[in-house]
């Protein structure tokens, strides 16, 4: 079948239509600036990508590894997991503006111009997601994660109001500063594979691409490959929200449209992720894993750590949730330490369940402040009695976040953890376990109070808006069937992206 759809569709006019079609989005919402017609546009452009990337999927599937222009676009299983995360949050995403950013224009928050400034800066920031894991060029992936950036600054002060600009200038300057360890980073590892004396046939043009430094690792100076990696760990973990970098990311996330908020918990902080995954795997294959694992489970310790006593003592649900974030993606950062093929496979399990979960929550959370014009958890009251629907997903996808069975994060969870006690990692894991259970107390508190009991003031039953109803059923869908099930293709995608790990 995949022999039969290459010949229909061939990997390279995928690949460039999914990078492109963002961008002619992005152009017709600049030209036709009517409120349906941005919707059916951005609509219509993330299921098209969403369709081919699922097409590409299947290639990668059959055939692990393609490339385009002479290996300037590099897609493997591990680029694959991240594009098909992005594709599908970003179609669920804008199915859910419809309704959200709706009620925004009703209300009088956003008029005709912040919309199309919305759905503009909705596509284009797509498109540079989209661009991290697929190019093979280490400084052209650090100049995409620094679009990003960008781009959702201006996505987060879309309201224009004092809270949100903050916000957003918070987030630029500790992101760019970040940013600016993670190039000094790739410039060292790009040092290391130019003093590489072994390989005198290849360009030094293409020895900043990460297949040649990888190919190459074993020759790397280790001390240059130490410092490198300390750079890239603090400058791209930075944008992936690992602490003790991560305090840009509560504000952002609280601050922005919800749809927004989604796609930087579920996707953002995987490309950033992403960038420091493909740089352990050269800092593994030139000394070994035990150096940067190290690192990363100290990391991942301390933003799990930080996360579980801020979402304890947390107010604001947006908020909330932007720490729980925080904590996942701390999990993940361990789980990697912890490395083993169960851990690896869990860490990108987790990834997934994580990509699913959170926008769930951040749809659920945006329709009930819209609901009950407030973010303060204190305030609300009685969610499943007013929004039955809402209120239904929303206990579900707090239950799954924390970890509960049958859902999706509780598999994950289980073999990160298991990894890390037959990984001779005990003492990580026993307070992982602690700092998990401390998380469990602050989140199911909240969660309950807010889904049941009696709003303090009278509050009109009823959903609002059937497209966003529609969006996180889609999610609940799969973090109910992941939780008892992985697809078979989806099993080979995880286990060929943990077998890159295993090979360095």
């Amino acid at each position: 079948m995949v022999n039969s759809l290459i010949k229909i569709l061939p990997e390279s006019s995928v690949i460039m239509c999914i990078v492109l079609t963002p961008l002619l989005g992005c152009c017709l919402v600049t030209l036709l600036q009517k409120k349906r017609l941005l919707e059916i546009i951005s609509v219509v452009s993330s299921t098209f990508i969403l369709f081919l990337t699922f097409i590409l999927f299947l290639y990668v599937v059959e055939f692990k590894k393609i490339t385009l222009f002479n290996e300037f676009f590099y897609i493997d299983s591990l680029s694959m997991i991240v594009l098909l995360l992005i594709s599908f949050v970003s179609f669920v995403s804008s199915i859910y503006s419809i309704n959200y950013m709706g009620k925004q224009f009703e209300d009088g928050i956003v008029d005709d111009r912040h919309l199309v400034r919305y759905y503009q800066g909705f596509n284009i920031f797509i498109f540079t997601m989209l661009l991290v894991p697929t190019i093979n060029n280490t400084g052209l992936m650090w100049v995409a994660v620094e679009a990003t950036t960008l781009i959702s600054v201006l996505l987060i002060m879309i309201y224009v109001k004092e809270d949100a600009i903050r916000s957003a200038w918070k987030y630029l300057i500790i992101a760019t500063v970040g940013l600016s360890f993670a190039l000094i980073g790739t410039v060292f590892f790009y040092y290391a594979n130019i003093s590489d004396q072994m390989e005198p046939a290849q360009s030094v043009e293409d020895k900043i691409n990460w297949t040649s430094m990888l190919e190459n690792s074993r020759a790397f100076d280790p001390i240059i490959v130490k410092i490198a990696f300390i750079f890239i760990i603090i400058g791209y973990g930075t944008k992936a929200g690992i602490a003790p970098m991560h305090t840009w990311l509560p504000d952002a996330h609280s601050e922005s449209p919800t749809p927004i908020s989604a796609m930087l918990s579920g996707v953002l902080l995987n490309c950033a992720l992403y960038g420091i995954l493909r740089f352990y795997l050269i800092s593994s294959g030139s000394i070994g894993a035990e150096f940067s694992d190290n690192l990363l489970i100290i990391f991942g310790l301390m933003s799990v750590g930080i996360a579980s006593f801020s979402i304890l003592f947390q107010k604001d649900m947006k908020r909330m949730l932007a720490y729980s974030s925080v904590e996942h993606i701390g999990i993940v950062t361990l789980a990697f330490g912890f490395g083993g093929l169960i851990g690896i496979y869990g860490a990108i399990l987790h990834m997934i369940n994580h990509a699913l979960v959170k926008p769930l929550m951040f749809f659920a959370s945006g329709k009930i402040s819209q609901k009950y014009e407030t973010k303060a958890m204190i305030k609300i009251r009685g969610i499943v009695t007013n929004m039955p629907i809402t209120g239904i997903v929303f206990l579900i996808g707090g239950l799954a976040i924390v970890g509960l069975p049958p859902f999706n994060i509780f598999l994950s969870k289980f073999m990160i953890l298991y990894s890390g006690f037959s990984s001779d990692n005990i003492l990580a894991s026993m307070v992982l376990i602690i700092l998990l259970a401390i998380v469990f107390i602050g989140f199911i508190r909240n969660l309950i109070m807010m889904s049941f009991g009696k709003p303090k003031t009278p509050i009109k039953n009823g959903e609002l808006g059937i497209l966003s109803v529609v969006a996180m059923v889609m999610l609940v869908a799969f973090v109910v069937i992941l939780g008892i099930y992985i697809p078979e293709p989806l099993d080979i995608l995880i286990n060929d992206a943990a077998n890159i790990f295993k090979q360095v």
